[in-house]
């Protein structure tokens, strides 16, 4: 399986992808320079392990691309980012 992930913006997700497939997602609010995400789930039967960290990964990535930061409001973002501290400076100083 080849996966990509992309910026949905018309649907304000970010996805993970094989080919035409939607794998998983992790919706967000814009506001600024701030990226609010809300929630994230991956189809359980895409039989492939770690495709939420591989999409958030991606996500904040981009979102560290743009020079801006996040509210990590869904709960497997926020935990994502606590296993991973080397992405903590992108949580917006008002969510810490």
């Amino acid at each position: 399986m080849e996966t990509t992930v992309r910026d949905n913006p018309e649907e304000s997700r970010y996805e993970i992808r094989d080919g035409d497939r939607v794998l998983g997602l992790a919706a967000y609010e814009r506001r600024g320079d701030t990226t609010v995400f809300t929630h994230t789930e991956v189809d359980p039967d895409a039989g492939q392990d770690g495709l939420g960290s591989k999409l958030v990964r991606a996500a904040l990535d981009d979102v560290r691309s743009r020079g801006g930061s996040v509210v990590p409001r869904c709960p497997f973002v926020r935990g994502w980012i606590e296993r991973h501290p080397d992405y903590a400076d992108l949580v917006a100083a008002t969510a810490r």
